[in-house]
């Protein structure tokens, strides 16, 4: 029986991120690794997908996404991204935003190409690069504010350089793009003739005077950008899986294929019911960045209490903190440590870089959780500095 795997499966490892999870759960920590709500979805999402179930939506839709939601899709993008789009030649449905990163890759990537990835970054895409056969290229986003060294991205480009993924808001940091640093993307992209691949799912989430600008809306970057957003974060359903990918008429054509021998489609029932929340009221995004301003406030104040470094993001809902000063060896350890004698589960920095070496002073929590879970967490957090002395 042969066993050798696959040579690309040795470049990277499982998700640390629901690792951090899974031992949450059995130990019995506050889990403030993995990003997903604790607390209710809106009950008009609930509502609408008993009744579509109900109403037999229960077979296979179009394989690329059912026409009401594709159509939902379009209005949204076109009314707060300012994208043009087609829901029949340029928007398809997929099994959440990771499947379309993936499809989107496998689908315009090349052996030899490369791919331009910020970090730190989501721990997807690295793999997602390998598994398409290209070779990650990475930029550093410099500490404290993340912004981009424009001299070194534009060293990161060469004749080869397929694509470059631009995730904004952005997981782990919390950064928001500004326009002027999109349009040094889109600079290089059209000089380069490179693909802008977009993750754009934490787009209503952001704070104070941030802006969220969608990468192909600058000029000459309609033709040469796919932008990924979808319902999990914003709607607070990650469990169900409902994503998509807007992209010109070829690439769509191209990712069409992929996503079919993939997953064939999303759950039909439910994308009737993400067609009745893509038309939800302004009011709705307004009140869902106000709770999260304030979850941003309580678990801020939690992780400073205990004597965290970190700085609040300007979207997303994640905080990174540098651990550093406490004496760990690492960012495994600080997290171990953090899980089994604090009670409190964060995902270790390093699963972020593609050299551990630049995250082990980090850890990452969300606040992607209900306001009883933050203050427990806060509780647990006041006995962080007492045992971390004990500790040395």
């Amino acid at each position: 029986m042969p066993t050798e795997v696959s040579h690309k499966t040795k470049f990277f490892t499982e998700s640390v991120i629901r690792e951090m999870t899974r031992r949450a759960l059995a130990s019995g920590a506050v889990n403030l690794a993995q990003g997903f709500p604790d607390f209710a979805a809106p009950s008009e999402l609930k509502e609408a997908a008993k009744r579509a179930i109900d109403e037999e939506y229960n077979q296979y839709a179009i394989t690329h996404g059912s026409p009401n939601f594709r159509a939902a899709i379009a209005d949204k993008a076109r009314s707060y991204n300012q994208i043009a789009c087609d829901p029949d030649r340029n928007i398809t449905v997929t099994c959440g935003a990771t499947e379309a990163m993936v499809a989107t890759m496998l689908a315009v990537i090349n052996p030899g190409d490369e791919v331009v990835i910020f970090e730190p970054f989501y721990e997807n895409y690295g793999p997602d690069v390998i598994l398409a056969g290209a070779t990650p290229k990475y930029v550093a986003l410099r500490a404290p504010d993340f912004s981009i060294d424009r001299a070194e991205l534009e060293a990161a480009f060469s004749p080869r350089t397929k694509a470059i993924v631009v995730n904004t808001p952005h997981n782990p940091t919390g950064k928001v793009f500004t326009r002027a640093e999109l349009e040094t993307i889109a600079a290089l992209c059209n000089r380069f003739d490179t693909l802008a691949i977009t993750d754009e799912i934490y787009e209503h989430i952001i704070y104070g005077g941030a802006r969220h600008v969608s990468i192909a809306t600058l000029p000459g970057m309609a033709e040469r950008t796919v932008t990924i957003s979808g319902l999990s974060k914003t709607y607070s359903v990650t469990g169900w899986r409902l994503a998509y990918a807007i992209a010109p008429e070829p690439v769509t054509a191209a990712i069409r294929k992929v996503h079919d021998f993939l997953t064939v489609g999303a759950p039909h029932p439910l994308q009737e019911a993400g067609a009745t929340a893509l038309r939800l009221p302004e009011s709705f995004y307004a009140n869902l960045a106000a709770m999260y301003e304030r979850k941003r406030a309580a678990l801020y104040a939690a992780l400073s209490g205990a004597g965290l470094r970190c700085s609040a993001p300007a979207g997303a809902y994640y905080i990174m903190a540098e651990i550093g000063h406490l004496g760990f060896r690492d960012d495994f350890a600080a997290a171990a440590f953090l899980l089994e004698e604090v009670g409190v589960a964060a995902v270790p920095g390093s699963s972020f870089y593609h050299r551990p070496e630049l995250g082990r002073d980090l850890l990452r929590f969300t606040f992607s959780k209900s306001d009883d879970t933050i203050a427990r967490a806060a509780r647990r957090l006041t006995s962080l500095p007492e045992k971390a002395a004990r500790r040395i």
